[in-house]
């Protein structure tokens, strides 16, 4: 009987909380959904730039799912390769094929180079290899010798930031709710407004150490590839701190205690990760492309991935610093509003 007595109180305490009950059951089968969709997407169809190469070979490229552009001029190509709106340039001179790879996606070359390797074998076994014998393959940016953590390091790094950030303000923003230590700061003559940016800012400064200590340790200690900018690479990551900090904050507006903020990662964190870049977007389907546009995560992935594995600067990675400081003041308004609304105070 005793025993019976804790189980009913458990089924009790879940009906009470209809919420965590909720997340519970549906967190699993969203995050599922999401597994199945990005690990069954397309194969990758690689995007060929093409100078003077005979139109047999063009064809046989296409055959194999390739898409090739044509191009008239070396730095038309180079142009459009440098912009990632091909993957290579494939272009033959004598008896050889030179094939420069844009380089900063392992995944994507590996993609390419079978691509020149069935496009050869097909040629050969048509006894009609009139075209190059040899292949000689260079890197736009990396190199042969690029390893998985060289390409995911940058998201990596935006990712961790994002995440303990998000978790650690959301929590924290939480207890101070629950403990009433802000229903006494608000029996001042503080505004909400001036709450929310001094958690913010209080906040914000150990995020900034954060942001120093991963970028450092990625970088020098653990010796992630780094072709750019470490200033950059600071001014995002702490970009990225500061979003998830004012995110974490918002969230936790609509959670009662720390198990129902924890509750909200699989529905926010996860999503970002195989939506920043993590995996070939090119291989999702186009409606589910679309949510990474507004994930804040795809683009702090994207700038650190442009400055440390393309060694870009401000041209490449301005629109993505105005998108996170975006975000950042998004989620502070929506934050004061959410304090009036949800905890009539």
């Amino acid at each position: 009987m005793r025993i019976w007595a804790i189980i009913l109180r458990i089924l009790r305490q879940f009906r009470r909380d209809k919420r965590t009950l909720a997340l519970m059951l549906i967190a699993p089968l969203f995050v599922l959904t999401l597994m199945n969709i990005v690990f069954n997407g397309s194969e990758y169809e690689p995007r060929l730039g093409s100078i003077n190469t005979p139109q047999m070979m063009n064809e046989r490229f296409k055959e194999l799912g390739a898409t090739v552009l044509t191009y008239e001029t070396r730095d038309a190509a180079e142009n459009a390769l440098d912009k990632r709106e091909i993957d290579a340039i494939v272009e033959p001179i004598d008896a050889t094929l030179q094939v420069k790879l844009e380089g900063s996606e392992p995944s994507v070359n590996k993609a390419v180079i079978q691509l020149i390797q069935k496009m050869g074998e097909g040629l050969k076994s048509d006894k009609s290899d009139t075209t190059s014998s040899q292949v000689d393959i260079t890197f736009l940016h990396g190199s042969e010798n690029m390893t998985s953590i060289d390409q995911l390091g940058p998201i990596l790094i935006g990712f961790f930031i994002f995440f303990f950030v998000f978790l650690i303000a959301g929590v924290s923003f939480l207890r101070e709710r629950t403990t009433g230590t802000l229903e006494r700061l608000l029996s001042t003559p503080l505004k909400r407004w001036e709450i929310v940016l001094g958690y913010t800012g209080g906040f914000g400064l150990f995020t900034i150490i954060q942001a120093v200590l991963i970028s450092w340790f990625s970088i020098k200690v653990l010796g992630i590839l780094m072709a750019g900018s470490f200033l950059f690479v600071l001014l995002i990551t702490l970009l990225i701190s500061m979003t998830a900090l004012t995110l974490g904050t918002l969230i936790s507006a609509y959670a009662n205690n720390e198990l129902q903020m924890i509750q909200f990662i699989p529905l926010i964190i996860v999503p970002q990760l195989f939506l920043s870049g993590i995996f070939p977007l090119d291989t999702l389907p186009d409606w589910l492309r679309q949510f990474s546009v507004i994930m804040p995560l795809t683009y702090g992935a994207h700038a650190l991935t442009n400055v440390m594995i393309r060694g870009k600067g401000w041209d490449a990675i301005g629109i993505d610093v105005y998108a996170l400081i975006g975000f950042s003041l998004l989620f502070i308004v929506l934050n004061i509003l959410a304090l009036r609304k949800h905890r009539k105070i």
